[in-house]
């Protein structure tokens, strides 16, 4: 099963940190998985978001930037 969710991060971002804590919890509590990149690893990426990380996507598709809501999430996996 491949992960429905992406977060691009960069090290030391304290609401990349908020932002993992958050998917963590909803991927254990709805069975899901979810990967993350370091922006800093790809300057495509960083190019892209580097002044929204973190930035989640769903599906492959953005679905939140800054900060992640929860309940938001929860109902995107749960469609």
């Amino acid at each position: 099963m491949s992960a429905r969710i992406t977060l691009y991060s960069r090290p030391g971002c304290h609401l990349c940190d908020d932002a993992r804590v958050v998917i963590e919890r909803v991927c254990a509590d709805l069975g899901e998985s979810y990967v993350e990149h370091s922006i800093d690893d790809d300057p495509a990426l960083r190019e892209r978001y580097a002044e929204e990380i973190p930035v989640t996507l769903v599906d492959g598709r953005q679905h939140d930037f800054w900060r992640v809501d929860e309940a938001r999430l929860r109902a995107a996996l749960t469609r």
